[in-house]
């Protein structure tokens, strides 16, 4: 998967309804794009190097794993759907949508089909002031100017109205503000860390991450699990009781609510599996005291995945001392899962099968999850 980038798209309409034809594209670009975070007021402007109906004008950010060019694709492909049909005339014309990439993060590119940025941006108001709106201090990467600056300086007299109807962000159909706190579990290999790392972003969550990688007995634990695994479970559960009370206990103002890639009572599960019977009683009553202290989470999300696909996941991220995972220890892992969440009353769980779907790679595919998540 590429990193994600930034980009700043404009958007135009002077054919059929205009409001509705932004409205449209936007809600495409959320389905086929990336994650939409601002969306700037509506400005009515004349037509632009020709006659013609008034247009309407946006723009958006918008955060994407997609290439500048497969995002360019993609838009192309949306104005197409929409019905616009490009004339091979080198002038203005009319159209139903315009959508143009303005800004690639910092990223500079002359192709045969793409410039970045694009290239007559400072000399249109009807771009500069709808970014004005939402992006004022990005820099030009050429230019070195801010866009405010930009705007200032640009000799385009045009008459922009600002239109009082406001373009609805698709994003906030999921609704997450419902919660303070809320898990990711899963079983070994299930997406959580991916997921939470993914909501966190794109709805302004602070991300507490498991920090199992600098556990020096984990490697020692999956080639002799007998000799290893009491030390191993004490120290994650030690690590996890830590983590959890000091990032809930620090009160973020900036962001939105917590999401975890885990939850403490993970520790019991898993060390019923890897303990003998003498050392878990022993390690359930030091459990339990440390559990009565912490906040639980006001949503448990399980993603269940099927053995077959959890083996997938293991091998394609190359882990090595989890390359000879048991199937039968990710079995038993998920039996723990759904015997200790289907008795569970005090809290709010949801179990969402995951097996076929890749919410990493199919934005549409993460979409719906987030839909699963947040249906009441």
């Amino acid at each position: 998967m590429n990193l994600q980038e930034t980009f700043h798209i404009a958007l135009g309409s002077n054919k059929g309804d205009r409001f509705k034809n932004l409205q449209d594209a936007i809600d495409q670009i959320h389905v086929k794009a990336g994650n939409v975070k601002l969306i700037s007021r509506i400005y009515k402007s004349p037509a632009f190097g020709f006659e013609g109906e008034e247009f309407f004008n946006a723009c958006l950010i918008l955060e994407s794993y997609l290439t500048p060019q497969e995002l360019l694709k993609t838009l192309l492909a949306i104005e197409s759907d929409m019905g616009r049909v490009r004339s091979h005339s080198d002038g203005y014309e009319s159209r139903v949508i315009d959508l143009d990439i303005i800004f690639a993060g910092d990223m500079v590119l002359n192709t045969e089909v793409l410039h970045v940025p694009h290239p007559e941006m400072e000399k249109r108001r009807f771009v500069l002031l709808p970014l004005n709106d939402i992006a004022s201090k990005i820099k030009h990467p050429q230019l070195n100017k801010e866009v405010s600056l930009l705007l200032k300086e640009c000799r385009d007299d045009s008459i922009l109205e600002p239109i009082n109807i406001w373009l609805k962000n698709p994003r906030k159909a999921f609704n997450f503000s419902k919660y303070n706190y809320l898990a990711i579990e899963g079983n070994i290999g299930a997406g959580k860390t991916s997921l939470a790392n993914k909501i966190a972003n794109d709805f302004n969550a602070k991300l507490i991450l498991e920090q199992f990688a600098d556990n020096p007995f984990l490697p020692k634990f999956y080639n002799d699990a007998s000799r290893y695994a009491f030390p191993l479970e004490m120290s994650f559960l030690a690590e996890r009781y830590q983590q959890i009370s000091d990032d809930l206990a620090q009160l973020d103002l900036f962001k939105d609510f917590i999401v975890s890639d885990y939850d403490v009572f993970k520790s019991l599960i898993f060390s019923k599996i890897t303990l003998q019977e003498d050392e878990f009683k022993l390690y359930r009553k030091l459990f339990y005291l440390m559990y009565k202290d912490i906040a639980k989470p006001d949503l448990y999300v399980y993603l269940y995945q099927n053995t077959e696909r959890l083996l997938e996941n293991i091998k394609k991220r190359g882990r090595d001392f989890e390359q000879n995972i048991d199937s039968n220890y990710l079995e038993k892992i998920n039996t723990g899962y759904l015997d200790f969440l289907k008795s569970q009353s005090d809290f709010n769980v949801k179990i969402i099968d995951v097996s076929d779907k890749d919410f990493i790679e199919h934005r549409q595919d993460y979409l719906w999850l987030l839909g699963e998540i947040c249906a009441e």
